[in-house]
């Protein structure tokens, strides 16, 4: 007699196949037809409008005296970027250092040129000459090397830069402190078991790490600074905004020059956007944080949700 017996045989199912249904969002397709209509609406009527004066935009976007103010205003930007830079990594390592005399001279800067209007420093630095006619070096309450007269020495030029550099080195400051406080204490502590000086562990392990969490604030500190230069036109100084004010109280074309100013304007900061988005994708190289190379051009310029960094 076998043993073995026969398996028991399934019972078929007659249940009908399970049909997975996605989740209809009508709310969706009703605003985003209704903001294409508002879009087109708007489109239409830019495009439409004869008060614009397109003709006259393009006769004026590449002028000669737009491209100078254009040229100075890029100077501006590149320079006063450095001095801020440079600027807010020193004081930034001056506010983390134990030294209190250090630390409170760089709190008491920072506190002071962020508790400012920037245009009230620009033009304290522009009239200068009214404090200190001549500014020298020398020894304190002794002889005196050399001097200079101020009003040639700060020049609209000099003003300017030393108004937005200066200015700016506050904020990065603390862009860089937050960064530099964002990597783990563990580092330090193991750089200082190795015997590694405390300006080695922040050149070669600290800053190569923090440069994550600094990089994208710095540009888009980056790009304000470059609509920021508009506010020299309170001293004078011959920049884009100059420019077009300038041409426009000589022919009256105050609308069309203003969106030829605007047109350089939103050219430049899509150029800035584009680098910022290739300087994040080589710092974030290695690290989980993906999200910088899945957004792409328009993610980035309209500021669309690319989800949590994790």
């Amino acid at each position: 007699m076998s043993s073995s017996e026969a398996p028991p045989t399934e019972a078929p199912i007659d249940a009908e196949r399970i049909k997975a249904v996605p989740v209809r969002h009508y709310g969706r397709w009703v605003a985003g037809v209704i903001i294409l209509f508002l879009a087109f609406i708007v489109i239409r009527s830019v495009i439409t409008n004869d008060a614009l004066q397109w003709p006259v935009v393009g006769d004026y976007l590449f002028d000669a005296r737009v491209l100078r103010g254009l040229q100075n205003t890029l100077i501006l930007t590149v320079i006063a970027m450095l001095i801020g830079i440079v600027g807010g990594i020193l004081l930034a390592v001056m506010r983390l250092s134990p030294n209190p005399l250090t630390s409170g001279a760089a709190a008491i800067y920072i506190w002071l040129f962020r508790g400012t209007p920037l245009i009230t420093q620009l033009v304290i630095w522009n009239f200068l000459a009214l404090a200190y006619p001549r500014l020298g070096l020398g020894i304190p309450f002794g002889p005196e090397f050399v001097s200079w007269d101020t009003n040639q020495l700060i020049t609209q030029f000099t003003a300017s830069l030393l108004g937005l550099g200066l200015n700016e080195a506050a904020y990065m400051a603390e862009i860089v402190r937050g960064g530099i406080q964002s990597v783990d204490s563990g580092q330090l502590e193991a750089a200082s078991a190795l015997g590694m000086s405390r300006t080695k562990t922040l050149r070669r392990i600290i800053l190569p790490q923090a440069m994550r969490v600094i990089i994208p604030p710095t540009g888009n500190e980056t790009i304000s600074m470059l609509k920021t230069t508009s506010l020299v036109v309170a001293i004078g100084y011959y920049e884009l905004m100059v420019a077009v004010q300038t041409i426009y109280a000589q022919n009256y074309k105050t609308v069309p020059l203003l969106i030829t100013a605007a047109a350089w304007y939103l050219f430049m900061t899509s150029v800035l956007t584009l680098v910022q988005i290739q300087i994040e994708k080589r710092f974030s190289r290695g690290t989980s944080r993906d999200v910088v190379q899945r957004q792409g051009w328009a993610s980035r310029m309209f500021s669309r949700g690319g989800g949590n960094v994790t």
